[in-house]
């Protein structure tokens, strides 16, 4: 199928006014309609802000495995000036860790870190993870016998911060506060933030930096057998400075957290409001539990956690037939790609039957660390809905956060039949 080049017509308002009702809760609600005009428009898309947006499938997955293309590092940023979003403090921040990181430099951090959720960490964390999920499901439970209550609040909200939080030792005193910190910090991470987000984000991304110094520190002083102090036993022997084997323990540290609370979250309210909205493909899977993998999968492909993701080009390049010059963003609209019907058959259809492939943990040398983690706990989420509360159902419509590149469902209503 030839691509659908960029149309030189189209209108700069046209594409101003898809992303402002996209953020609107009808938009948020439901952004299909809005990809499928974004789609319309072409396979690259000029952004009126500048750069390109690319809506096909396979545009997508091409960038995100051709290491010609990279992430905005510390230079990139740097060279738009101090004046722009790439200069606020909480993207300087965020531009030292590991998905900001280009070349030798990300080679080196990922090396050190290993696959940090292998076979022999996985069946450890599962045993907490099954263990949180049942106290939480005890605890909706007992909201619901009062009549509603807010799935998101009481279990999305929980499971990643508690998962996450344990497998770094943390405090779980500190997890209210970490949590709050991680959905504001995300603000410099979206497509548009606003001068006001991207000030809490700065305010988010100061406190949460003091927070993970002082732990690196304090694990300095007493190593336990925490991930932290494994990281400080392999950078001592990568680097002869303890200042800088400290530094790049702690933007570690910082990334392993800001990476699992928002996106998880989302992931874990995405798939209960989904399949309580089927109910008959929820019968489905309870009837064949050996499926709820897929199922998962599924929801990562119709709505994923992260909608957006960008890259630049190092050369002067082409994509779809349109010109790119060096040093140009593109941004990668994996929701609108994880629609493409040139390459899913029927994706307007939710069907946790479908084995399909996604975008939603990224690709090539940046594919989620995480991605492993945030399985588990949908997977065992989902079996002890399952076999715990056949007949909770939605109760009232999501009230979703007004992004394009982070979902977040900020509130499921549920009750019992």
């Amino acid at each position: 199928m030839e691509p659908a080049l960029a149309s030189p017509t189209i209108d700069r308002r046209a594409v101003v006014s898809l992303f402002s009702r996209l953020r609107t809760a009808s938009g948020q609600a439901n952004p299909l309609p809005f990809y499928a005009e974004l789609r319309s428009m072409g396979d690259v898309v000029p952004a009126p802000w500048g750069g390109y947006l690319i809506t096909s499938y396979g545009l997508c997955d091409q960038v995100l495995r051709d290491r010609a293309w990279q992430v905005p590092d510390s230079g990139w940023r740097a060279r738009q000036g101090d004046g722009t979003r790439w200069g606020a403090r909480s993207s300087r921040e965020m531009s030292r860790t590991m998905p900001a990181l280009n070349g030798m430099q990300h080679t080196r951090v990922r090396r050190s870190v290993g696959n940090m959720f292998d076979r022999n960490t996985l069946p450890v964390l599962r045993v907490s993870i099954e263990k949180t999920v049942e106290k939480l499901l005890d605890r909706l439970t007992g909201e619901l016998r009062d009549g509603e209550a807010d799935f998101s609040s009481i279990v999305s909200e929980e499971l990643p911060m508690s998962a996450i939080g344990g497998w770094l030792q943390l405090p779980p005193a500190d997890y209210p506060l970490l949590r709050s910190l991680a959905h504001d910090q995300v603000f410099t991470q979206e497509l548009l933030p606003s001068a006001s987000q991207l000030a809490r984000s700065d305010a988010a991304t100061e406190q949460l930096e003091a927070y993970f110094r002082r732990l690196v520190q304090e694990r300095r002083r007493a190593p336990g057998d925490d991930p932290v102090s494994a990281w400080l036993r392999t950078w001592d022997g990568l680097e002869s400075d303890q200042e800088a084997a400290d530094e790049a323990v702690y933007l570690l540290a910082l990334l392993v957290f800001l990476a699992a609370p928002e996106t998880t979250a989302t992931l874990l309210s995405t798939m209960v409001w989904l399949l309580l909205e089927h109910p008959l493909q929820l019968g489905w899977l309870r009837a064949h539990p050996q499926h709820i993998p897929d199922a998962v999968e599924e929801v990562l492909r119709y709505d994923s956690p992260n909608q957006v993701i960008s890259r630049i080009a190092t050369a002067d390049t082409t994509l779809a037939g349109v010109p790119i010059e060096k040093d140009r963003m593109v941004h990668l609209m994996v929701g609108a790609a994880n629609h493409d019907p040139a390459h899913h058959l029927d994706p307007h259809i939710f069907d946790v039957r479908r084995k399909a492939s996604h975008l939603s943990f990224s690709g090539g040398i940046h594919y989620c660390l995480g991605a492993q983690l945030a399985r588990l706990e949908a997977t065992t989420l989902l079996t002890g809905l399952l076999r715990r509360l056949p007949g909770l159902r939605v109760s009232a419509a999501p009230v979703w956060a007004p992004r394009v590149g982070f979902r977040r469902i900020m509130e499921l209503r549920v009750a019992r039949s």
